[in-house]
């Protein structure tokens, strides 16, 4: 049986304890079947306005330099399975193994 994300960061390793499901990464506890209300929802938009979901597969519209390293990601590197989060990076990733967080204005959804 496969188990929901957190609906609060968005992480796959939920478990049960008991009637309520249980984040390990934030705490946050909640019942099967509860839904977040409308303020929960958080909005996140690509470069072209289109809204993004947690899952969506996106493609970076320009180079970006990976800070605290020499590396470059390229224009067009295709990202799959994004998590949104809060804050100014609002996009959770992996790019060739490594997590990274993105900026929402420099993808486009594929």
């Amino acid at each position: 049986m496969s188990l929901p994300p957190c609906p609060q960061c968005g992480s796959e390793y939920t478990y049960e304890d008991g009637t309520q499901l249980v984040c390990p990464e934030c705490a946050h506890e909640w019942q099967p079947g509860e839904t977040g209300t409308a303020e929960d929802v958080l909005e996140v938009k690509d470069a072209n306005g289109a809204i993004l979901a947690d899952g969506d597969t996106v493609v970076l519209i320009k180079d970006l330099k990976v800070k605290g390293s020499s590396m470059v990601i390229k224009q067009g590197t295709k990202v799959k399975g994004i998590r949104l989060r809060e804050g100014d990076h609002n996009i959770g990733c992996k790019i060739d193994g490594s997590a990274m967080n993105l900026k929402s204005e420099f993808v486009k959804k594929a």
